[in-house]
């Protein structure tokens, strides 16, 4: 009686030493996708701030082309109030589709503008924009190496979370699903040739 009773115990201390370490387990694996996410969200809004003074710099050059930088505008206000509503939480699914989706759009605008841009001597030879163009490209480097790095935590945890046993624990104690990340929806090649666009002295090169 007495070593059932012992061993009914130690099966029932192993079985809570497995709901706690499973449990602290999804916990720093969720918390290692908001950290990474974090990231992107620092350098999305680094993308966002730039744009205004790109806009100011090239509109004196190009005002003909009106339609292409309202694009821009509008595209980064949209960009703007979805990272918004995401609000660093990247299991919103469904903000987080939305601020993927902006967030292509807005790539696609750029590239345009930038291609545009490439008419305009007298822009290409403006050392504002020159930074700018270098700012950006450095921005847009620096997304891509976090989004990569925040799409492989989201990996570790989707994967831990979904196996057994892990997923009982998961069930148990509602640990939601977090969303991958993919800021190329639009025109994704285009725009990601056309935002390397670096406006040096010797004329205008892309990376790539």
């Amino acid at each position: 009686m007495v070593i059932a009773l012992i061993v009914i115990l130690v099966i029932v201390a192993l079985l809570i030493a497995f709901v706690v370490s499973a449990y602290n387990k999804l916990v720093k694996l969720r918390e290692r996708a908001v950290n990474a996410f974090a990231q992107i969200d620092v350098q999305l809004e680094r993308r966002h701030d730039l744009i205004p003074n790109l806009v100011e710099t090239v509109k004196g050059y190009m005002g003909h082309e009106r339609e292409t930088l309202e694009a821009v505008i509008a595209a980064r206000a949209s960009a703007t109030q979805a990272r918004i509503e995401v609000n660093g939480d990247p299991q919103n699914m469904e903000a987080m589709a939305k601020m993927a989706s902006s967030e292509g759009a807005l790539g696609g605008a750029l590239g345009r503008l930038l291609a545009v841009a490439e008419a305009y001597p007298d822009l290409k030879a403006n050392q504002n924009m020159a930074q700018l163009t270098e700012e950006l490209t450095t921005t847009e480097n620096k997304i891509a190496f976090a989004r990569q790095n925040y799409n492989d935590q989201v990996n570790n945890y989707q994967t831990y979370k979904q196996t057994f046993p892990p997923v009982v624990i998961a069930n148990s104690f509602n640990f939601k699903d977090s969303a991958y990340l993919d800021l190329g929806d639009d025109e994704k090649s285009h725009k990601r040739a056309n935002i390397e666009v670096s406006f040096g002295d010797d004329g205008p090169t892309t990376d790539g």
